[in-house]
């Protein structure tokens, strides 16, 4: 959720919960709709990274297609853009075909025996 945290030195979540939690406050059909592609992209995928950027993309079309003020648009496609840059080793993982799903774990948490 948060994103690099001063308690945590500078480092910290991909700022997709504190992101979310922003749409619902401002435009709560953006919101709804962001978190609604985040979880059928869940649902389908297992993949968190997949759904947080897909819900991240969706904002935005769901903000410029929805009578919103100008100042919503920027801050939306600002953030969204925040998001993906902050998802870049994701991609990097997806192309690869290495990001890990719900549940299985990231492999940099695995023993070497068990890879």
């Amino acid at each position: 959720g948060h994103g690099r945290s001063i308690w945590l030195n500078f480092t910290g979540g991909r700022s997709v919960a504190t992101g979310l939690g922003v749409l619902l406050a401002m435009s709560w059909p953006v919101g709804l709709g962001a978190a609604a592609v985040f979880g059928a992209v869940l649902a389908i995928s297992r993949i968190v990274s997949l759904g947080s950027m897909l819900a991240a993309l969706a904002a935005i079309v769901l903000i410029c297609s929805l009578e919103q003020p100008l100042p919503y648009r920027l801050l939306v496609i600002a953030g969204s853009i925040y998001v993906m840059v902050r998802h870049r080793a994701n991609i990097e993982r997806l192309l690869a075909g290495t990001e890990p799903r719900l549940g299985q774990g990231s492999p940099e948490s695995k023993a070497p025996s068990q890879i």
